[in-house]
């Protein structure tokens, strides 16, 4: 099985990430599913879909989770119990869980394509990037920032949220791996560290 990396964020926080290499059999085996996870799973049209549901679930095996310990809400964001916290995210060959025993968190993994530079006004001022002259750089960073709007808003867990107008990224260095991230919406503001990595033409990012 794949377990691809684990990083230790603090004392109370982890990220795990899986590289999806598996058969649909070999992910189903040593894992049991809930009979709603099941209908779920066989309705799902998509093996990528369907494989990305099931390592996560060898994600939660990992950290002595079961597929019967999540939980969802109307707003579909996971949920476990006993103050425990921990967001998901899929994207093609890659799944991850980052996992807390006393903050909310939240993840995203996106593979970096170009489409970003197309769709980047809708969730960044976009003057800001103009002075990055290397293209790749600059979808880097874009899906950077994307990922990290995207885990913030895991993290509100809401749907009222609009990434251009109440999710905030302070500008940062790739060097850096982190920064800062801030939810201001209804008057309120909540602030977040943000980490992230770049691996085989994927960014994950976390917020905690």
């Amino acid at each position: 099985m794949a377990l691809y990396k684990t990083l230790t964020v603090n004392a109370s926080t982890k990220v795990l990430i899986w590289k999806i290499e598996e058969t649909i059999d070999e992910l189903k085996s040593g894992i049991t599913l809930t009979n709603n996870s099941a209908l779920r799973l066989n309705a799902m049209k998509s093996e990528i879909h369907q494989k990305g549901f099931l390592s996560i679930r060898h994600l939660l095996k990992e950290i002595n989770l079961t597929d019967a310990d999540l939980q969802y809400d109307e707003f579909g964001k996971p949920h476990l119990d006993k103050g425990r916290f921990i967001s998901i995210t899929h994207s093609f060959g890659f799944t991850a869980i980052i996992f807390s025993y006393d903050a909310v968190v939240g993840i995203d993994i996106e593979k970096q394509r170009d489409k970003i530079l197309r769709i980047a006004h809708k969730f960044t001022p976009i003057e800001e990037y103009n002075t990055i002259a290397n293209v790749e750089a600059k979808i880097s960073k874009l899906t950077i920032v994307w990922g990290a709007k995207e885990s913030l808003y895991k993290i509100y867990g809401k749907k009222k949220l609009l990434f251009l107008h109440h999710i905030y990224i302070d500008d940062f260095k790739f060097a850096d791996g982190k920064t800062i991230g801030a939810i201001r919406f209804n008057g309120l503001e909540t602030t977040y560290t943000i980490q992230f990595l770049e691996f085989e033409g994927f960014t994950c990012v976390f917020a905690y």
